[in-house]
């Protein structure tokens, strides 16, 4: 079996030849089709989130993240071995592999929030990962039936589906109108895309990156704003024609969250999903005089990854732009996302 490993932080991805490994009890074996590079894997590989504030940086190694590690949690892979006690698949069925698996013993993953436990065995992150030919999953119930999809295309929603998906829910009230998005690299033309399957308005896109505002604009955006232009607030606040209520920051950086905040009026709420890193930096007395939420949103539930599968399917969505990448090609493509050489997703394709 052949993988590409995080062997020291920040260190080019390593090459691994091992016996591929045989499944036990409720495991499945993949034969892996497409695994996507996505930008928590340069977090990951980094090894530590910055939180501003000249605090300590956020070890990934303190917090239960072991090297080696292959990377990789947008994986799609084909059935080719099954443990004793696994049932609900056959050898050859083709599936969307759920990572963001938790202990499955306690209350928060019984509820079926898995993506919630304090004591992850996320795949890609905690457990070994797509960036193989090869991958290993505990348990069938984690292997969503794609019906069709193109693996390749489809990879993605195992993350930058189900996390946009999942942050959209959060505005859900406030859809009937244009809402703000921060970023449009591969999270954020995935949520143009299902802004559009939810019935929502729209949204007006900020990104820094003129090629990705022009994919955002191709995408059916609203409008796009250039977040470094000094009149960006105003901008955002012009092209709305009206109140904002709702905002997705993608990036999570110290200046989207301080545009995000200030455009909104009495009583919106902004949802913060990117992990760009920094301090917050909003004045204290203005969030309860505006009455604003700030609520965070991490990956999403399995059961939310099956809506979003359901979906797809239903209103026919079209996928992202994908860059297809050979598996050799693995550490090439992070430092090309690293670089922001990518417009929309990075797929390798073993």
């Amino acid at each position: 079996m052949k993988s590409f490993q995080v062997t020291e932080f920040k260190g080019p991805l390593k090459e691994v030849d091992i016996a591929t490994p045989q499944p036990s009890g409720s495991q499945v074996l993949l034969k892996v089709k497409a695994a996507g590079v996505c930008h928590s894997d340069l977090h990951i590989w980094e090894g530590g989130y910055d939180l501003g504030h000249g605090r300590k940086p956020l070890s990934l190694k303190d917090r239960g993240v072991n090297l080696p590690l292959t990377m990789g949690h947008e994986t799609v892979g084909e059935v080719v071995a099954l443990g004793p006690d696994a049932s609900g698949v056959s050898i050859g069925d083709v599936r969307l592999v759920y990572p963001w698996i938790g202990c499955g013993k306690c209350e928060v993953c019984q509820a079926g929030d898995e993506n919630m436990c304090t004591k992850p065995r996320s795949l890609g992150v905690y457990c070994d990962g797509g960036y193989s030919d090869h991958i290993t999953v505990p348990h069938p119930r984690y292997l969503l039936d794609l019906k069709g999809l193109d693996p390749v295309t489809a990879a993605p929603y195992a993350c930058s589906g189900v996390t946009t998906y999942s942050a959209i829910k959060k505005v859900e009230a406030f859809l009937h109108q244009p809402i703000v998005i921060f970023g449009a690299g591969g999270l954020g033309l995935m949520a143009l895309s299902l802004l559009k399957a939810m019935g929502g308005k729209g949204a007006i896109m900020v990104d820094i990156d003129a090629k990705k505002r022009e994919a955002a604009e191709k995408e059916g955006a609203l409008a796009t704003v250039d977040g470094a232009a000094p009149d960006a607030l105003q901008q955002i606040m012009a092209k709305a024609g009206g109140p904002i209520r709702g905002a997705i920051d993608l990036v999570g950086n110290s200046a989207t969250a301080t545009l995000g905040f200030d455009c909104l009026t009495k009583g919106g709420k902004l949802v913060i999903v990117g992990l760009f890193g920094g301090g917050a930096p909003w004045a204290l007395p203005l969030i309860p005089m505006k009455a604003i939420t700030i609520q965070g949103s991490y990956v999403g539930s399995l059961r939310e990854t099956q809506e979003l599968i359901d979906l797809v399917r239903e209103k026919k969505l079209p996928p992202i732009p994908v860059t297809r990448r050979s598996l050799s090609q693995a550490n090439e493509s992070l430092l090309d996302l690293q670089q922001g050489k990518l417009v929309g997703r990075a797929v390798l394709v073993p």
